[in-house]
């Protein structure tokens, strides 16, 4: 190695920037180097730019620097010329002089620092950019400061509470839901939550740009699952003509076990019954009525009671029959495969189906509709000998309402069997019969200390009702459906047919094309076949068991991928529709504590600090809440509401006395 006597320094690049440093130690191929800072270091020979011995490296950089920046690039990318050149060279003809060291710096940090100019063709070597490369450089440059200033003035805006122009609605819905980070909106965005400290949904909300919070969660499951609209497309059907509302019977009167011949309703209210397609049922002889909620239109079921001749009861449950009206290739059956299911939420509903085709075979009262009916012969004793299916025009008689029927029909009144109200007689025998069914399950007679909520919300106004579940009326309801879906899975799986059944075994339930016993319901098969109006799957099945019943080709074969199909796009659609009903239910609680001023409310604990607010479906945690045994009743403050992040904001303030 050769050991320098006179101090040398070098002008080198390294990891792309241009460094200055005075040279310990040279051995040709690398040199050992003290920065100004005098930290040393090996370089490669093949980096060194410039060898200078004065001036000293202290200031160098600084000096160099400050002669770069009264260099301009445009003068010198147009004394540069078209082929390739050394730093140096053109540093000797830009100052018409042999260059200082100083002078060479400059120009060769000038050159490094201005890429859309110059480009590097190798250590100390550049070429000029041609002309249009450069244009459109020095264009994009412009627009990226513009682009710049934009971000920043808009950011500015946002963070001062004011929505910017170009925030239009159409970018607005963007930035809550699907956010595109590329553009200009979104990073001025971003810039002013850093500034404010905010979420972009609590910014845009200051803004003025969320003006419901209701709108915000509502059309944030629209984009995703109905980004066309909930509408419905136009489609070529004449189910989707106007249906004549014949003069029906009137409902009958608590005693109404003789047989009542429904064709006493007059031969004009069967204009239900033309141009279905796949047939035309036979009139039943059932009168029937049914029990929903107030709110409901697309009234599935329906039941009939009818003293036999040999002593016995005819007890009929009878569901809506839109299978009738399309078949799996028409356009009415791709809406309803595409939707899968009726949305419901407080205050609205997004129904499977077009109204016109619900109102053709809803089972609505004083008139006969179509159904799929299961008849069952049931002795004094409440023993099942014998049952049969049939497709049939069944008149409906009434539509019974929760609200109205409730009073009259409930625990209370069952004990003493008092009262007088319609469909009294049928509905305490539907009720020992109910009540025999869920014994032959093995189901025990039991009381659930939760409740079920229904919501009203009207002009914006939310009223909010608790009832209990597994009331007489629940009963009813719900043991005969049990006993349709699984007599007719039974039924299906017997002949052979394809259907998509819910199995439950080790707890789990999940829907499969095999057979199966739910062991939760205590049944040997179960399938849903008992709301066609509102499920898709039901309408599947019940395809099947028309195609069963009338002896004809299933619509669907044991082997048919739309099944499978089906089920999976239902077990998400119906996910997704149960997780928007329970968003916009803990929502419009929260508007309800708002709505009537409420500063405290009782819970119950449910386990460490989760808690229920009491007549309200509404779960949250308490952070102070102290360490209390689950099912202790405490008092909460609630001091806030956060509407869009659907948050309860409260604190402990005592145990309640048991």
């Amino acid at each position: 190695m050769n050991q320098l006597h006179n101090q040398m320094n070098i002008l080198y690049e390294e990891d792309g920037a241009i460094k200055v440093a005075s040279i310990m130690a040279d051995n040709n191929t690398s040199l050992q180097v003290e920065t100004p800072h005098g930290k040393r270091a090996k370089i490669k020979g093949a980096n060194v730019l410039l060898r200078f011995d004065s001036p000293p490296i202290a200031g160098f950089m600084d000096a160099a620097e400050t002669a770069a920046g009264e260099l301009d690039p445009i003068f010198l990318w147009e004394c540069s010329g078209q082929e390739e050149f050394m730093f140096a060279d053109l540093a000797r003809e830009y100052y018409g002089h042999a260059p200082s060291p100083v002078e060479a710096a400059a120009v060769v940090l000038k050159l490094h620092t201005a890429p859309m100019y110059f480009y590097k063709k190798g250590k100390g070597r550049y070429k000029a950019a041609p002309e249009e490369n450069l244009k459109a450089a020095l264009a994009s440059e412009e627009k990226k400061r513009k682009q710049a200033e934009q971000i920043a003035s808009n950011a500015a805006e946002l963070a001062a509470g004011n929505l910017p122009g170009a925030f239009t609605p159409a970018v607005v819905e963007s930035m809550l839901y699907a956010p595109d980070k590329n553009t200009l909106e979104y990073k001025a965005l971003d810039k002013a939550c850093a500034e404010t400290g905010l979420s972009p949904v609590k910014l845009l909300e200051k803004c003025g740009a969320i003006p419901s919070s209701h709108d915000f969660h509502l059309n944030r499951f629209l984009r995703e699952h109905f980004p066309e609209g909930t509408g419905f497309p136009e489609v070529a059907n004449p189910l989707l003509n106007p249906l004549p509302h014949p003069q029906g019977v009137s409902p009958p009167g608590s005693r109404c076990f003789a047989a009542t011949s429904a064709r006493q309703a007059g031969e004009e209210a069967n204009v239900e019954s033309a141009g279905f397609g796949l047939g035309d049922p036979a009139h039943s002889d059932a009168v029937a009525f049914s029990i929903d909620d107030a709110a409901t239109t697309e009234i599935d079921d329906a039941f009939s009671v009818k003293r036999m001749d040999n002593g016995n009861w005819r007890i009929g449950v009878h569901i809506a029959a839109p299978a009738l009206g399309f078949s799996p290739d028409d356009s009415l059956n791709e809406i309803a495969a595409r939707r899968l299911s009726t949305v419901y939420m407080p205050g609205q509903k997004i129904t499977m189906l077009p109204d016109a085709v619900v109102e053709r075979f809803t089972l609505a009262a004083g008139r006969r509709c179509p159904a799929l009916s299961l008849y069952m012969e049931v002795t004094p004793g409440l023993e099942v000998v014998g049952q049969e299916s049939a497709l049939d025009h069944v008149e409906i008689a009434a539509n019974l309402r929760h609200d109205t029927l409730e009073p009259l029909f409930n625990e209370a009144t069952l004990a003493s069997r008092a009262g007088d109200y319609a469909w009294k007689d049928e509905l305490l025998l539907l009720w020992d019969f109910a009540t025999k069914l869920k014994e032959g399950r093995g189901k025990a007679e039991s009381r659930q200390n939760f409740a079920d909520y229904n919501f009203t919300v009207v002009d914006d106004r939310v009223v909010i009702t608790e009832r209990s579940r597994d009331t007489p009326i629940d009963r009813v309801v719900s043991e005969l459906m049990i006993r349709v879906n699984s007599s007719w899975g039974k039924a299906l799986a017997e002949a052979d047919f394809a259907a998509i059944y819910r199995n439950q075994e080790g707890g789990k339930v999940r829907m499969s094309v095999a057979p199966g016993a739910h062991q939760g319901l205590g049944v040997t098969h179960y399938m849903w076949a008992s709301s066609p109006l509102r499920r898709y799957v039901d309408l599947i099945n019940q395809r099947q068991l028309i195609a069963h019943l009338e002896d004809k080709p299933a619509a669907y074969g044991n082997r048919d991928e739309r099944l499978l199909i089906t089920m999976r796009d239902f077990e998400l659609a119906y996910e997704a529709y149960g997780n928007i009903q329970d968003q916009m239910e803990r929502y419009w609680c929260l508007r309800w504590l708002q709505q009537e001023q409420i500063s405290e409310i009782g819970a119950v604990v449910i386990k460490e600090n989760l808690i229920k607010l009491d007549h309200l479906p509404y779960f949250t945690r308490v952070p102070s809440l102290p360490e209390v045994a689950p099912g202790s009743r405490v008092s909460i403050e609630i001091s806030g509401v956060d509407l869009l992040d659907v948050a309860l904001h409260c604190k402990f303030l005592h145990k309640q006395e048991q």
